[in-house]
């Protein structure tokens, strides 16, 4: 008897616990398209920003970004200011696997919310510090860590600019000798942020907007490689973000 009993309590409890979990576990959905660009030749490029010597090439519909001679660090930024919710997608391939280091810029905006190409800011030419602890706010997430002068890092940081403010380390992002073409998700629901790798999940964080300030909202999207890096682009897209459990629960 005791067993009749307790187990159909235990069945409620636990579907009940499964139930509260669920309730809260945000499930994010593609909204209507935002921006759309294949990074295929140089008329996909036209209003793009690069900061540092990086150069382009186009070939088989591909983006191919590097410095000559790896010259020096390198940013280029999409034009397109992007809200404070969105998803993002593009495909990447590393083509030399020798060394090298990957970063996505997002919700970047002035400190006191200009533009990043406003003229008031100080210009930027590649290095770090301009971006990490200068006059623009940002998050930035490292998603190929092959630097040859930290050659025991492999994993991904998500860091909150301006301050260079370690929140989160993930998992490996890209691996280091991988040749293969892979894409990433870039996920931000206001402070949730997320980022896969093939659909492999290496990030996932809130900022409360009590840690390192206010969490940041709408601004820039910028690809930064580090002077070794020599990787491909293509296929770069952008939607608003739905959120099904706000969109249910009015949250």
């Amino acid at each position: 008897m005791k067993r009749l009993t307790i187990f159909p309590l235990l069945l409620n409890i636990s579907t009940l616990m499964f139930s509260f979990a669920g309730q809260y576990t945000p499930v994010y959905q593609k909204g209507s398209l935002v921006y759309s660009n294949t990074l295929a030749d140089t008329s996909a490029l036209r209003g793009w920003v690069m900061e540092g010597p990086g150069t382009l090439r186009f070939s088989d519909g591909w983006m191919e970004m590097q410095a000559q001679a790896e010259e020096w660090h390198h940013v280029l930024w999409c034009p397109e200011p992007f809200p404070d919710s969105f998803i993002a997608e593009w495909e990447v391939q590393n083509l030399d696997t020798d060394a090298g280091l990957l970063i996505v810029f997002f919700a970047a905006a002035g400190i006191n919310g200009e533009d990043i190409f406003d003229p008031s800011l100080p210009p930027r030419d590649g290095t770090f510090s301009g971006y990490t602890k200068g006059r623009i706010n940002s998050y930035h997430i490292s998603y190929y860590a092959n630097n040859p002068k930290n050659p025991a890092r492999e994993l991904a940081h998500l860091r909150k600019n301006s301050g260079f403010e370690l929140v989160q380390t993930g998992t490996e992002g890209i691996p280091k000798a991988s040749p293969a073409v892979h894409r990433a998700r870039l996920i931000k629901d206001r402070g949730h942020i997320l980022f896969f790798i093939d659909g492999r999940k290496i990030i996932d964080w809130r900022d409360d907007g009590k840690m390192h300030g206010p969490a940041l909202g709408s601004g820039k999207i910028g690809f930064r490689q580090m002077q070794w890096s020599h990787f491909r682009y293509r296929n770069f897209n952008v939607w608003n973000l739905v959120n099904t459990h706000r969109e249910k629960h009015g949250n």
